[in-house]
């Protein structure tokens, strides 16, 4: 269905995502929005995440700056620039000011990874009780969104979450674990994630977490 035939409000795009479903744009020039519901859905299970010994030798440097929230549309604009991975983006005018709103109401979240005070990587999100919906990450300087995903699941796994949506599996997720599941399998999990409450702010977001704390929730994840 064509997401231009309703209203799509903050509130509207909320009940989508409890449903299994999401907006997307065929380009950025496209004004109007469908709605995606994929028949095999790609999730990284929170309790098999796993990362290499070098990114977490990068990881437990610092070399990079991580914060969350605080610069929301640096995030999105570097999603949705092109990149080495990508010549054109589905990030459009309308998507940008919906996640907007929802980041002011407090239900989408950015993690954003900082060199010499640079947004350098990142990627953002919607958060729904004890789900967080992946929607797109961004690099400019090598491992920088690996460190952003690192992070994350750090955050979701120490404040109780028990989903992370990815929408879709790529070689860059699969990597760290993330899998494809059928539509029935989804909703059973996206149903249980439903009903209770997590914790984005079990690290409150104007703290800088070290790469050391990030890894401390992830143990078990070191690939041998």
């Amino acid at each position: 269905m064509r997401g231009d035939q309703i209203d799509i409000t903050p509130e509207v795009l909320l009940k989508a995502y409890a449903a299994g479903i999401f907006p997307m744009a065929e380009d950025a020039d496209d004004p109007s929005l469908f709605w995606v519901e994929p028949r095999e859905r790609g999730i990284i299970p929170l309790g098999t995440f796993h990362i290499t010994k070098r990114l977490a030798r990068t990881v437990r440097s610092d070399a990079f700056t991580v914060r969350v929230d605080h610069d929301f549309d640096g995030v999105v604009a570097g999603c949705a620039a092109p990149g080495l991975d990508r010549e054109k983006t589905w990030i459009s005018r309308r998507i940008r000011d919906l996640y907007g709103a929802l980041f002011d109401a407090g239900h989408c979240h950015t993690v954003e990874v900082y060199k010499d005070d640079r947004l350098v990587g990142g990627l953002y999100g919607v958060r729904l009780q004890r789900a967080f919906f992946g929607e797109s990450m961004f690099h400019q300087e090598r491992d920088a969104s690996k460190v952003a995903l690192v992070h994350l699941v750090a955050r979701l796994r120490r404040g109780g979450f028990s989903l992370l949506d990815t929408q879709f599996v790529t070689p860059h997720l699969a990597q760290f674990g993330a899998i494809e599941i059928p539509r029935r399998d989804y909703k059973r999990m996206l149903h249980a994630a439903m009903g209770q409450e997590a914790d984005w702010y079990t690290w409150p977001t104007g703290r800088t977490v070290s790469g050391a704390e990030a890894l401390a929730e992830l143990p078990g994840s070191l690939e041998p």
